[in-house]
């Protein structure tokens, strides 16, 4: 996303802030592409409603759109459009003294957050990541990926060398909106997702944001990671 002046960050928050607009978003936050009927339906708007919604997105960079066949598909226009979406609810919860997640469970376990994992056991493979050296903070909220988190990741399937080799942004700290705490984000979450879920360790729900974890995946996060699922 382009950097915004004041004039341009009232016309984003505009831009997201539609109660239709803002359901379009967060069914994109998921990664997934989808087609404006079927983020219309979403919406709870009609098609050429959501035809207007979507121009509007488009027009400030927070959607991109792309033709195949008969259809246009629509997704979020990168991953920093996500972080946007994901801050934006950790704010939107409100402050209270003490954390009582009313997120479901389903969700709240292990969900995407675009294209890398979030939920708790996101929020777990973050800090066991750091705990056993394999990352290392590299800046205010960057991550580097040791010589020990090269060798242990690569043999769990997850090429370093590859997921850098991007002009994205390798791995930083991304606010997780149910656990109010880190997850990984960048090419590296991105990488980690994609191979958990190649490796079905992991499996998508038919629709949504939410995802189970196998019996096959329970044992291998805990023999390559050391992460213990207990839900």
């Amino acid at each position: 996303m382009a950097a915004y002046r004041s004039g341009g960050v009232a016309a984003l928050a505009a831009a997201i802030g539609e109660p239709a607009r803002a359901r379009m978003l967060l069914a994109l936050l998921d990664g997934r592409a989808r087609t404006a009927t079927e983020l219309a339906a979403l919406a709870g708007v009609t098609p050429s409603t959501a035809s207007v919604h979507l121009l509007k997105l488009k027009t400030e960079a927070l959607v991109s759109a792309s033709a195949q066949g008969r259809h246009r598909y629509y997704t979020l226009a990168g991953a920093k459009v996500a972080a946007v979406l994901e801050a934006m609810s950790v704010l939107t919860a409100g402050s209270r003294p003490a954390l009582t997640p009313n997120t479901p469970t389903a969700l709240r376990s292990a969900r995407t957050c675009y294209d890398h994992l979030a939920g708790t056991l996101g929020v777990a493979l973050h800090d066991r990541l750091l705990a056993i050296g394999w990352l290392k903070g590299a800046g205010t909220d960057d991550y580097d990926v040791t010589a020990a988190g090269e060798r242990g990741l690569l043999e769990a399937g997850i090429d370093c060398g590859t997921a850098c080799n991007g002009r994205r942004r390798f791995a930083y700290r991304c606010l997780d909106w149910s656990e109010r705490r880190p997850h990984i984000g960048g090419a590296l979450g991105a990488a980690i997702l994609e191979t958990i879920l190649r490796r079905r360790w992991l499996s998508r729900e038919s629709d949504g944001r939410a995802l189970l974890v196998t019996a096959h995946g329970r044992r291998e996060l805990a023999r390559r990671f050391g992460v213990t699922i207990e839900w």
